[in-house]
């Protein structure tokens, strides 16, 4: 089994600070906070039946946020995906994502803060190519601001990209977290 850099107590720590900010969202994620209290490594894709992962919602300087197409499952979302020993915080790790999947640079990308905007638990259908049952994730979200576009896509993963404008993402909270962060 592969040890990640980052620990339960740093996600516990960044729920933390997201429930300062969301305390709406606290019943949702009690349900996290207490596997990380057992001995699940949330870390880690094979944990099931949930682990963590996350994302990043990029805006570019006209206010719209980025999406891409993702191969597997054919559907526009936000660049983001699993972790990976190298990732030293969930922050980190989004933009990592970012960059592998849009191919625009970690150095014209900066991030709104240390907290995410938003943590997503949603349903990740099965991928018998992978051997992966269905399962969800808890997506943690960043917000992060450009002036660059996308730069080369990663072609293993993503077939397209678009700018959209907030209305259009899938999340009412998000959208509204969205436009009030960007005022």
């Amino acid at each position: 089994m592969i040890t990640m850099t980052i620990t339960a107590n740093h996600i516990r720590t960044t729920i933390a600070a997201y429930l300062d900010e969301h305390p709406e969202d606290k019943r949702e994620l009690s349900v996290v906070l207490g596997r990380l209290d057992g001995d699940d490594d949330l870390t880690n894709r094979k944990t099931l039946p949930s682990h963590v992962t996350a994302g990043a919602i990029l805006v570019g300087p006209d206010g719209r946020v980025l999406h891409i197409l993702h191969n597997v499952t054919q559907k526009w979302l936000l660049p983001g995906g699993h972790l990976e020993p190298s990732d030293e915080t969930l922050l980190q790790a989004a933009a990592r994502e970012l960059a592998e999947e849009t191919g625009i640079p970690p150095h014209v990308v900066v991030p709104h803060g240390e907290t995410p905007l938003h943590i997503d638990i949603h349903p990740i259908e099965a991928n018998p190519a992978k051997g992966e049952p269905a399962h969800r994730h808890v997506d943690f979200r960043f917000l992060f601001r450009t002036t660059a576009d996308i730069g080369e896509l990663q072609a293993e993963e993503v077939s397209g990209a678009a700018w959209r404008t907030v209305n259009t993402l899938h999340d009412e909270r998000l959208g509204q977290r969205v436009a009030q962060a960007l005022g």
